[in-house]
């Protein structure tokens, strides 16, 4: 679909990801509704991308469903119509088996997959009732697709954004609805989501499990932040990949390759776990048709 003069929500987009996406937005002559945790951020960003389009800025927690639908009417009410959701806000800290708490596990999960199960449930239900072009951007990571290297409550959120987004994109397919979906699945990209999930995680009135989370991002900062300097993607470019994306309906985004062999080694481990005898994709479509017919 087309981007100028259409609305754009999207959220965590006071810096990094969700701000390249914007400008990359604005730079089409699309109008932009932006949300984010950071006031002070989000102000920033929104003088900036007043210099390119119409902005309306919001404070929003994506875990605070009546505070999303009080902003979403909002939006809509000063912009006209969102047309194009992007579900961005995340955040991510470094973790090991032995750090993995309840607390954690809830604040990771309400977050990555959550917020977009929120926005989703927003948005989705509007743009089915006007009937015309739409699309949903959700933001996973390359570790939605492979299950290596990162640890399990960061990842298991990724991949559930991943099959989110494959799903609903097939169910509106087969219905019919002119909305598209796209996940966004970002490797290396030089923003500042340490700091900005180090920030969030002091927020929250937790116990000693987030302080730990908090003194190991702390740790481990440095060293992030010269990784992504050296060898991460610039997050305009990315939002330029998410623009793309989005006018060709492409189902999947990814940043740079550097996860080709996990991705192909896990495809080939699934591929060879299949037995030889069985049903075949012609007998799951007799299946799903069967499940899915009026």
């Amino acid at each position: 679909m087309d981007l100028p003069n259409t609305t754009s929500f999207i959220t965590g987009a006071a810096q990094g990801i969700g701000l390249g996406i914007a400008r990359a937005i604005a730079r089409e002559g699309g109008r932009l509704a932006i949300a984010d945790i950071d006031d002070a951020a989000l102000g920033e960003a929104a003088a900036e991308l007043a210099e390119l389009t119409e902005v309306a800025a919001f404070h929003l927690d994506v875990r605070d469903r009546e505070a999303y639908a009080r902003v979403a009417d909002e939006a809509e009410a000063r912009l006209g119509p969102v047309m194009v959701l992007c579900n961005n806000a995340g955040l991510a800290f470094p973790e090991r088996p032995a750090d993995m708490t309840y607390e954690l596990w809830d604040l990771a999960l309400d977050i990555n997959l959550g917020g977009v199960v929120n926005g989703v449930q927003t948005f989705l239900p509007r743009m089915l009732r006007r009937g015309g072009p739409a699309h949903i951007v959700n933001t996973a990571s390359a570790a939605g697709l492979i299950g290596a290297g990162v640890g399990p409550m960061y990842t298991s959120s990724k991949f559930a954004v991943v099959g989110l987004s494959e799903s609903l994109r097939h169910q509106l397919e087969t219905a019919g609805h002119p909305v598209g979906v796209t996940v966004l699945c970002p490797g290396g990209v030089a923003s500042n989501i340490a700091r900005s999930s180090r920030s969030l995680v002091a927020s929250q009135h937790g116990g000693p499990e987030l302080r730990r989370a908090q003194d190991r991002i702390d740790q481990l900062m440095p060293r992030i932040d010269a990784a992504v300097a050296r060898f991460g993607v610039p997050t305009d470019t990315v939002g330029d990949l998410v623009i793309r994306a989005v006018r060709a309906n492409d189902l999947y985004v990814l940043t740079d390759r550097a996860g080709i062999d996990l991705v192909t080694a896990r495809t080939r481990a699934i591929l060879s776990a299949m037995p030889e005898t069985g049903p075949v994709e012609g007998d799951l479509d007799n299946v799903r048709a069967a499940v899915h017919e009026p």
